[in-house]
């Protein structure tokens, strides 16, 4: 990577703990991407399941592997990700959001599930540098936004900002016998934060108005991910692009979003060309 190349940006629908292990078309998505986008200085991930009362970085030299799940194999439990940490690139991430403020987490947290789950398929190898930020759970819809467009500066310094949640998330609707299928209400609301993210980012501040949003964000915490690639969003001027679509189980959906990079294909050929529009 030069050193006026500006790194993508991405949200990912990270789903169950078991994509962990599985081969599947969204765990493909994944893998594509990180074989194809740049090498990056490191990875910032917002994950649905640092959700806090305030917002604070990973600023550990080694983060250890939480497994914040439960009810799943031992397999699962036993998988690592002993990516390294990096407390200078923390201490940029605080630097660049002042006056706004972000608390250096020095050994309260490490790399959790939403994370690890998702990286073991864009870097597999555990190689880059990853730290985690917080979600504030007490911060308004607008304030994700905002952070997110301060962060913007970090794509220039090497950074690869990650938000890993899911766009419609309600567990307690889950029917497993739907497969790929979403419900219509989780089908009408998907579309239409794809309308927003693909044409009009920062629209996304008036998400919480659409009438299915309360079943499909019934807690905040796997949607807000998706803020902060729409602050970025907007601090670029850019639209972002759409992979890895699909809803699953009724209640879930796991479409992703890229910005500042074409989508990989999940043959591993060129991207076709693309509009954001």
């Amino acid at each position: 990577m030069t050193e006026l190349s500006r790194m993508p940006a991405a949200f990912i629908g990270h789903g169950s703990p078991m994509n962990t292990l599985e081969a599947n078309a969204f765990t493909r998505a994944w893998r594509e991407l990180g074989r194809t986008m740049p090498r990056p200085r490191a990875v910032l991930a917002i994950s649905a399941h640092w959700f806090v009362p305030s917002t604070a970085v990973t600023a550990m030299a080694h983060p250890r592997v939480i497994h914040d799940f439960y009810g799943f194999p031992a397999e699962l439990f036993a998988f690592q990700y002993p990516a390294p940490g990096s407390p200078e690139i923390a201490e940029e991430i605080v630097e660049v959001v002042r006056p706004g403020l972000i608390e250096l987490d020095l050994d309260s947290w490490g790399i959790d599930h939403g994370t690890w789950s998702v990286l073991a398929h864009v870097f597999p190898a555990a190689d880059v540098p990853v730290l985690q930020l917080s979600i504030h759970t007490d911060a308004p819809l607008a304030y994700h936004l905002e952070l997110g467009a301060c962060l913007a500066p970090l794509r220039e310094r090497g950074v690869f900002i990650l938000g890993s949640g899911n766009v419609v998330h309600n567990l307690r609707r889950i029917d497993w016998s739907y497969g790929d299928r979403g419900f219509d209400w989780s089908d009408r609301f998907d579309t239409h934060v794809r309308a927003l993210m693909t044409s009009d980012p920062a629209a996304l501040a008036d998400v919480e108005q659409h009438p299915d949003y309360r079943m499909a964000v019934p807690t905040a915490e796997h949607f807000l991910p998706l803020a902060y690639l729409a602050g970025l969003c907007s601090a670029a001027g850019e639209a972002a692009l759409p992979f890895a679509e699909g809803r699953t189980l009724g209640s879930l959906s796991m479409t992703s979003y890229l910005l500042g990079m074409q989508p990989p294909t999940a043959d591993g050929s060129a991207p076709a060309p693309q509009s954001a529009g």
